[in-house]
């Protein structure tokens, strides 16, 4: 005869499958995220849409996701990388790519193109990634006007236009979620990163605004705040490339970072990024912006030598 359950066997199972039932979890046919039952994507196939998904962060980003067996559309500007990328994520997870070759430097003019070839596409998730730096550290006066321009559309620019392109969609459909990656750098005022810092503070503010006008409308508004990652957006500094517990690779960030959608709406998407986050937010901002006046400086000089040393 066989014995029945305890309660407590019971209840400890049940608690088991609610906290696998709000994971990302692998599944070919669908994605399930869950944050307060508002999120759900049903039995059809659920496409995410990486911007800037080539490189770095977003690359190891959508790698992530095709393991989970997700199906990918990705935006990027360079059509060899495009396809490069493409390719590797069918032949390692056997999942399905769509590539959309767009400069989302060149401003207004791309979202036309964009918004025709996303046409009758169900996105599930958009993550907004796509992002530029200063080659190196420097005051506003050295960074030419073109420059300033490239990181206004591709930082600002970006986020807004996909947002309004992809949000009435899901809206419509009652369910969705959006990530949009911004930057530790959000924090304070950064000189010799004047404009980037003040992107990255749009993209806050941005967020928070849109995750109060839509969150009751079953959408899911993640703002992700990374601290420094070893990618080439800080090609600056080769002990940031280098690495450390600290500053961790793409993969693994991304790793971590997948592992918190539809989980947790304010995340910086790493551990040890998130202990970083909180002890510098217990300073006053004047302070914090000293400090990242100081250390951007150390960057700009780290640039010069190894500059220097090359020409030599």
């Amino acid at each position: 005869m066989t014995s029945r359950p305890r309660p407590s066997e019971r209840r400890s199972d049940q608690k088991r499958e609610r906290n696998y039932e709000e994971l990302v979890t692998r599944n070919k046919t669908k994605l399930h995220v869950e944050q307060n039952s508002s999120v759900i994507f049903g039995n059809k196939i659920t496409l995410v849409v990486v911007t800037g998904g080539t490189d770095g962060i977003g690359k190891q980003y959508a790698m992530e996701l095709a393991r989970l067996g997700i199906n990918l559309v990705i935006i990027s500007r360079n059509p060899e990388k495009l396809k490069a990328v493409a390719n590797e994520i069918e032949k390692k997870h056997s999942v399905k790519t769509k590539v959309i070759v767009a400069d989302f430097s060149k401003g207004a003019e791309i979202y036309g193109h964009i918004e025709t070839e996303l046409k009758d596409i169900p996105i599930g998730i958009l993550v907004n990634n796509v992002g530029i730096n200063y080659e190196y550290m420097m005051p506003l006066c050295e960074l030419p006007p073109s420059k300033s321009w490239e990181l206004i559309n591709v930082n600002v620019g970006a986020v807004t236009a996909m947002t309004r392109l992809v949000l009435p969609g899901m809206v419509e459909r009652g369910r969705g979620a959006l990530v949009n990656v911004s930057s530790g750098s959000e924090l304070q005022p950064l000189p010799l990163m004047t404009i980037y810092a003040a992107t990255k503070s749009y993209v806050y503010s941005f967020t928070h605004a849109i995750r109060e006008e839509y969150s009751s409308k079953g959408i899911f508004i993640q703002h992700l705040a990374p601290m420094f990652v070893s990618t080439n957006i800080n090609a600056f500094s080769k002990r940031l490339l280098d690495g450390n517990l600290f500053v961790p690779d793409a993969a693994t960030y991304a790793k971590y970072a997948v592992s918190t959608l539809g989980r947790v709406q304010d995340t910086t998407g790493y551990w040890l990024h998130g202990i970083q986050y909180f002890f510098i937010k217990i300073a006053p901002v004047w302070f914090r912006t000293k400090c990242g006046a100081r250390l951007n400086e150390e960057f700009r000089q780290e640039y010069m030598q190894n500059t220097k040393t090359k020409s030599n």
